[in-house]
């Protein structure tokens, strides 16, 4: 994933100063992008260990449609949690819109049905995508996100909040458009995440995993996260891992953590971080 070392360079080489919601203050590029063959490794970086469990279970958990802490908490999954009501509740945040886009009658639309039937029945359209960017349950920037949860609002708007498919020779490809990108902490886990949801779309439509494409508005440093990124940048990439699948579930909801194995993972140790809230 040199791409990705490549980026944190151009952050420091080429960032501007900006102030942020959270108060930290950053170092900010705007519009840049990544791409990865999936045959030629998954993308789980190897200059610092990333915990694939809660990539994966927080990826079930976004289309099972939860957005209550509570599973991902019961599962070894924290990252949700600075953000989250007493009651473990976050608002309609990814999962919701994902599945269950509210309509005007009271009803819902469940756009991942839609995205693998489309792949499917209709794999030349260009039209297969997904957005969780509901303007209807966009939080109140002056409100705490525990806040905006209590009101029925998403606790954090999203940030990937784009999905874009393409088939070509029965092979699949994805873009995925983040908005707002913290290189040192997100960027990593929606590379990998967005790679793991192609295999699965993949292993579920009979179609061959191919490509990922990540393209992001504001990508940024935190002011906080300087040292450690300069720790990450010293490193040496290694040979990435392998993906195994080790069952095809019945559908794309049936998948379980267990259901996973990543072969071939020697990555250099974790780096600790402290996120912004």
């Amino acid at each position: 994933m040199k791409q990705y070392l490549e980026l944190l360079s151009d952050i420091l080489e080429n960032g501007e100063q900006k102030g942020d919601r959270t108060g930290t203050g950053t170092t900010s590029v705007f519009g840049r992008q990544i791409r990865h063959d999936l045959s030629k490794g998954f993308p789980l970086l190897t200059t610092k260990k990333l915990h694939f469990k809660s990539i994966a279970n927080e990826l079930i958990w976004f289309l099972s449609g939860n957005t209550n802490v509570g599973w991902l908490n019961e599962n070894g999954v924290t990252i949700w949690n600075e953000w989250a009501t007493d009651e473990g509740e976050l608002g309609p945040v990814y999962g919701k819109q994902w599945t269950a886009w509210p309509t005007k009658d009271g009803g819902a639309i469940n756009q991942i049905d839609y995205v693998v039937n489309t792949l499917r029945n209709n794999p030349n359209s260009r039209r297969i995508l997904f957005h969780g960017w509901n303007p209807e349950y966009l939080p109140d920037e002056s409100l705490s996100p525990k806040e905006n949860a209590r009101h029925g609002r998403m606790a954090l708007p999203p940030c990937h909040l784009l999905y874009q498919f393409y088939v070509a020779n029965n092979r699949l490809s994805a873009q995925l458009y983040i908005r707002s990108s913290d290189s040192f902490l997100g960027l990593p886990y929606n590379i990998a995440s967005l790679a793991l949801l192609t295999h699965m779309l993949a292993q579920q439509c009979d179609l061959v995993p191919h490509e990922i494409v990540v393209s992001i508005g504001d990508l940024h440093a935190y002011s906080n996260h300087m040292n450690q990124i300069r720790t990450q940048l010293a490193r040496d990439t290694r040979v990435l891992p392998q993906l195994l699948l080790k069952r095809k579930p019945q559908s794309i909801y049936d998948y379980r953590f267990e259901d996973f194995e990543i072969v071939g993972y020697d990555p250099h140790p974790s780096i600790a971080a402290p996120i912004a809230v």
